[in-house]
């Protein structure tokens, strides 16, 4: 394994503390600034949002400087952006450093995960992507549960010196594992970056990532509140449970990957029907703490299990012009999470209880599965019309395989 994917994951798995950990310690947030659950909530809809702004504005102002620098550079923005929550004083600082740290989190994923594929041979791509989302996995796994006994131990202000620090960390194993080949500037220009977009099945991708993604994330947002409020845990419980989460992330993430490099879309198709499952009959069964630590760890395995693939589909379909359609889906990604929060919010306000995020979430994946249904079929038949072949390795043999526009 290429020593710049370990560099990678260590960065990945940073961002990946500071988006996640917010979650556990959305009570003590809460009420240390003394606002409503849902509004809490906008410190990861408003973390989402700007993570947007970052993938699609950031990535496409960097595309023609070296990688290497500029993911160097989106570190420090993130190490502010953590230093600011640190020790923010009120609600809109504690947004605003929120805001900062995430306009670093989609252009550092969209760049990073072009860089990884690059760093393997072409079958080993989407196996490549996978381990540096592996630090997302591991921030769940173990980040985000100690995050949030650290949190809750000594204040939640220094969970994230804690994260201040390891986005230094992080930034000194860029600067010194990944090598400079990999972190040349990308080919082509900011022109051909946008003619990607021609493409349907990018859109479609895309499409793809905002409501699968966005379902298991409108579930996860206020999972704190379900495990105490409906299934009975004490709040001490929630690290562990985390943990237990986390390991479905890492099981899913690294089973995802393998199977997204042998067929992209047949993969996605039965992870997110299996998903759905997953989320109506954590929804009929919370009550149950049982059921519900079975719920965590199958969320987390086929919730993560997508997004290698969701991932490697998006870079698929723009093979010519990557960069700015990679970190396009990473923006999708958090355009989902902060459907999913929003959604979930709404719900809880509604009065429909503490479930209520769950079953939106069903409903938004099962949106996802429709439209990929679609993409799926769409994507056969255009093949099929020009007499070759549906490509079984995705980006790994992106050139024999004819891009649909």
């Amino acid at each position: 394994m290429p020593a710049g994917l370990l560099a990678l994951a260590l960065g990945g798995f940073g961002i990946g503390l500071t988006e996640f950990v917010i979650m556990g310690l959305l009570p003590e947030v809460a009420a240390d600034f003394q606002v409503s659950e849902a509004t809490a909530g906008w410190l990861i809809s408003g973390y989402a949002l700007a993570v947007v702004v970052g993938a699609l504005g950031l990535t496409a102002a960097v595309t023609r400087l070296e990688r290497k620098p500029v993911l160097a550079v989106l570190l420090v923005l993130f190490v502010a952006g953590n230093l600011i929550c640190a020790t923010a004083p009120d609600y809109r600082m504690m947004m605003a450093g929120r805001i900062v740290a995430a306009l670093a989190h989609g252009a550092f994923f969209g760049i990073g995960a072009v860089v990884a594929a690059d760093l393997v041979v072409p079958a080993r791509k989407a196996a490549a992507i996978a381990v540096m989302f592996t630090g997302l996995t591991a921030a769940n796994v173990l980040g985000v549960p100690f995050g949030t006994m650290l949190g809750q131990a000594a204040g939640w202000r220094s969970t994230f010196w804690a994260i201040t620090g390891i986005g230094v960390i992080a930034l000194v194993g860029i600067m010194t594992l990944v090598p400079r080949a990999a972190g040349a500037p990308g080919a082509g220009s900011l022109r051909n970056e946008l003619r990607a977009f021609r493409s349907g099945q990018v859109w479609l991708s895309i499409l793809v990532t905002i409501l699968g993604y966005g379902g298991m994330f409108g579930a996860f947002t206020y999972i704190a509140y379900t495990l105490t409020e409906v299934s009975g845990f004490a709040a001490s419980t929630v690290p562990w449970l985390l943990i237990v989460f986390g390991v479905g992330l890492f099981i899913g993430n690294t089973v995802g990957g393998a199977a997204a490099d042998r067929n992209v879309d047949r993969t996605l198709l039965a992870v997110l029907a299996a998903l759905v499952v997953v989320l109506v009959a954590f929804a009929l069964t919370a009550a149950s703490q049982p059921l519900t630590i079975t719920s965590m760890v199958l969320l987390g395995g086929f919730g993560f299990a997508t997004v290698p693939g969701l991932q490697m589909r998006v870079m698929k379909y723009a093979s010519g012009a990557p960069t700015l359609a990679s970190g396009a889906n990473i923006g999708a990604f958090n355009v989902g999470n902060a459907l999913g929060a929003w959604l979930g919010g709404a719900t809880i306000t509604a009065g429909l209880g503490y479930t209520s995020p769950i079953w939106a979430g069903a409903g938004i994946t099962l949106l996802g599965l429709g439209v990929m249904v679609v993409a799926s079929s769409t994507a056969k038949r255009t093949a099929d019309g020009h007499h070759v072949p549906v490509s079984k390795n995705g980006p790994s043999d992106v050139e024999s395989v004819p891009v649909p526009r």
